[in-house]
């Protein structure tokens, strides 16, 4: 069986346009109309990535996304009719990776399903374990331990983790992580990045509002530290 893809979108034309499309990439396209039938579907078989289109009858994307986010770290893509600053971030928070914006080409959707499979890959690494304090990250085994205790991290925040990791104390700037972490070779959306570090600090940090590991370097960037 080859990449399986969740499309959940209540528009009829348009969700039959996203298949024919992703087929056509030689993708297996499952479809839901509705949020209730999309977490039934993924229970009754988990997918490689899901699209989840904001706006849905009854439970809405947001909600889909942050329950399939209490046990799963599938790749999530968020469709919003709007590049709305609150949409956008409120997608990203619910634990989705990307997010794309109606109207929305076929081959940039393609490109974007791309690149979520690429780096939900583990990262290449030539360090079997990093120590930063309390913080140990083993990028060969996935595992992220804080004070001897597993945390559970998506595939992109621990891509991101293990990117920052590569070279303790060096400032890396959002677009240079936009390209290492999501696969992205032009300008891309800040947004991603500064939400996922947030995410990544609530899980990494002892204290989230004031974070010993990851530093923000005002202006420039992010780095890691002890």
């Amino acid at each position: 069986m080859g990449t399986r893809i969740l499309a959940v979108e209540d528009d009829e034309r348009i969700r039959t346009a996203v298949k024919m499309a992703l087929e056509d990439e030689g993708w297996v396209v499952e479809e839901a109309e509705t949020g209730e039938d999309a977490l039934e579907a993924f229970a009754r078989q988990p997918t490689d990535v899901v699209l989840i289109d904001i706006m849905l009858p009854g439970v809405d994307g947001f909600e889909v996304c942050r329950s399939l986010r209490r046990t799963s770290d599938v790749p999530i893509v968020m469709v919003t009719a709007r590049a709305d600053t609150h949409d956008v971030v409120a997608g990203l928070e619910a634990g989705a990776d990307d997010y794309l914006t109606k109207p929305f080409a076929p081959k940039e959707l393609s490109a974007r399903i791309r690149a979520l499979m690429r780096r939900a890959r583990k990262p290449e690494s030539g360090n079997a374990t990093m120590r930063f304090g309390d913080l140990e990250i083993i990028p060969d085994a996935g595992v992220v331990r804080r004070a001897g205790t597993e945390l559970h991290l998506t595939k992109t925040e621990f891509r991101l983790l293990c990117e920052l990791a590569s070279s303790p104390g060096r400032v890396f700037s959002r677009e240079v992580l936009l390209e290492r972490v999501w696969g992205y070779g032009y300008f891309g959306d800040g947004r991603l990045v500064d939400v996922h570090v947030r995410r990544l600090r609530t899980k990494i940090e002892s204290d989230p509002a004031n974070p010993r590991h990851v530093a923000t370097v005002r202006g420039l960037g992010y780095k890691l530290q002890g």
